[in-house]
């Protein structure tokens, strides 16, 4: 047991715990420990319980005693993003209306992970309704970067990055429409992967032909990441979208080689955003390790012209759709943000919607072709650093205005709406010793190959 702490990999803990040099009771108590010393501060877990973590803890340890077989996780501490339903906890959404809620059911993201043997501790804390990129609500106020407690961890995951980072847990599952995943991955110097359309499917929704969320692992490095998607990856008969491949095929070791890679690099797909010059630095210093590690890197990029209207229109409507019910009841009990938002998709036609899956489409077919020509694409992830967490979302970067509390996150949700998968990658810092992620993208299904890269790149970087 000494010489496993929080901060050792998901997999050696794992390690550890099927091999018996730890119990999971032993385990859980070294997290709550954690969990003790740094959540009063950064508010990541929400909805704690530590006694029914402690009665999960025990019924692991007798079920590996009995000799039964364990899951890939078996053991392992986990707190669930607050968007994702879970029998019997109160699952908030992060919104005052569903307070008091507690599910009867769990999603199928929440089926495969409890299946795989983790010990439940709580939930990670979330924005209402996972809308924005900075995690505050009125039910349990705002996640705090670790890094540094004055910023912003970034969101809607931010809860679940800022929990992996400081160590009070040693994975976390989350969600991505235009940067979830991989804003707070960032922003909190952890890993965190958007995959394909399909590679994660969703259970229940409330539109199973809804193509922009996604679920998707957090973790503190590129092979946990792939022990936790091998878990959530994989068909369900349920989901019609779902791809057929086994998670399995995800699992861990991963490795691979940036020699000969051919590597499409751009710091603002030829001008289509601002990015911070700190960003900008950080990301210029991750081509250049590309080069020198093997790398054919070239500054190129795909015309994403279409994209900000499409992944703009789509979000609206499937806001109203979602939303525009329980608005009009509570209309007090919204931000505004997210309320005005979800009125956007009043005015919508069916033949803007129709437009914009067109222009999906197009968008997609150009990215299958520029990846004939490149194996991943390489840009920022987020376009600023962590920002003051008393801010809603930057209002400037480089002295120009952001008209709305999306523009700053254009480099995540331009690579939404190609439906290809998307990795962040801890890659620098800030003079401030801020933490700045590099976003790499593989043609869609190829989350393998991404994998490979990224844990490539992770190689490069700590060598």
């Amino acid at each position: 047991m000494s010489e496993l702490t929080v901060e050792s990999t998901a997999r050696e803990q794992a390690a550890a715990i099927r091999e018996r040099r730890i119990s999971a009771r032993e385990l859980l108590e070294l997290h709550l420990a954690r969990i003790e010393s740094r959540n009063g501060e950064l508010n990541a877990i929400v909805s704690l319980d530590a006694d029914r973590a402690m009665a999960g803890a025990a019924a692991a340890d007798q079920h590996l005693a009995s000799g039964g077989p364990v899951g890939a996780l078996h053991g392992l501490p986990f707190a669930v993003k607050d968007t994702h339903a879970v029998a019997g906890w109160r699952t908030t959404y992060g919104s005052p209306l569903f307070a008091d809620h507690v599910p009867d059911a769990d999603d199928l993201v929440v089926e495969r992970i409890r299946r795989a043997g983790v010990v439940l501790l709580g939930k990670t804390n979330v924005p209402e309704f996972a809308a924005g990129s900075h995690t505050f609500n009125t039910v349990f106020g705002t996640t705090l970067n670790p890094v540094d407690p004055s910023r912003s961890a970034g969101g809607s995951s931010g809860g679940a990055a800022a929990a992996l980072a400081s160590g009070m847990v040693p994975l976390a599952d989350g969600s991505d429409m235009g940067g979830s995943l991989r804003n707070p991955a960032s922003f909190c110097g952890v890993v965190g992967l958007r995959p394909s359309l399909g590679r994660v499917p969703g259970w229940p929704l409330a539109n199973q032909w809804e193509t922009t969320s996604v679920s998707g692992p957090l973790a503190r490095n590129v092979g946990d990441v792939a022990l936790l998607l091998s878990v959530l990856a994989g068909p369900d008969p349920r989901v019609p979208l779902a791809l057929g491949e086994h998670g399995s095929a995800f699992a861990p070791p991963v490795t691979g080689t940036l020699h000969g890679l051919r590597v499409a690099w751009s710091r603002d797909l030829g001008g289509a955003f601002e990015v911070d010059h700190e960003v900008a630095t950080v990301v210029e210093d991750a081509g250049r390790l590309l080069a020198s590690s093997g790398a054919r890197v070239f500054g190129d990029h795909p015309d994403l012209g279409e994209a900000d209207e499409t992944f703009r229109t789509l979000r609206a409507w499937h806001f109203q759709a979602r939303f525009g019910e329980l608005l009009a009841r509570h209309p007090g009990s919204f931000k505004q943000s997210l309320a005005d938002n979800i009125r956007a998709g009043e005015s919508l036609t069916g033949a803007d919607v129709a437009t914009a899956y067109a222009r999906r489409t197009a968008l997609g077919e150009r990215m299958r072709l520029f990846f004939a020509q490149y194996d991943v694409l390489v840009l920022p992830v987020s376009q600023v650093p962590p920002f003051p967490a008393d801010q809603e979302f930057p209002t400037a970067i480089n002295g120009v205005e952001m008209e709305s509390y999306l523009d700053w996150m254009r480099s995540a949700y331009f690579i939404t709406v190609t439906g290809c998968p998307a990795i962040s990658v801890p890659a620098g810092h800030t003079p401030s010793g801020l933490p700045v992620g590099v976003q790499i993208v593989a043609p869609h299904g190829a989350e393998r190959r991404l994998l490979e890269v990224a844990a490539a790149f992770e190689a490069a970087r700590d060598a």
